[in-house]
């Protein structure tokens, strides 16, 4: 394999990896309301529990907190912020 062609091959598995990581979704489940749980990207996780908090008339900084946690992978952390804003969130399968 020439140089060029192994350059090439390694450049496609880094954008594919990359793409497998934007790919990524996260079960997140309202506490409250048992019934409701979404899978949604990342970038999306604020978002969706933004909304359900603002149902009940409320907002939290500690949504952004949320998602990066989770998209981080720090489970600990985003189980204990999870637990303030009675959600959970984990990768989805």
């Amino acid at each position: 394999m020439t140089l060029a062609a192994y350059m090439a091959r390694v450049g496609w598995i880094d954008v594919t990896l990359r793409r497998r990581s934007a790919m990524r979704l996260y079960r997140v489940s309202d506490r409250l309301h048992h019934a409701r749980a979404v899978a949604v990207p990342g970038d999306q996780i604020a978002a969706a529990v933004s909304a359900w908090l603002a149902e009940l008339g409320a907002h939290s900084t500690l949504v952004d907190d949320l998602a990066q946690a989770a998209r981080a992978g720090n489970w600990p952390e985003a189980h204990a912020v999870g637990e303030q804003l009675s959600v959970d969130v984990s990768l989805a399968a």
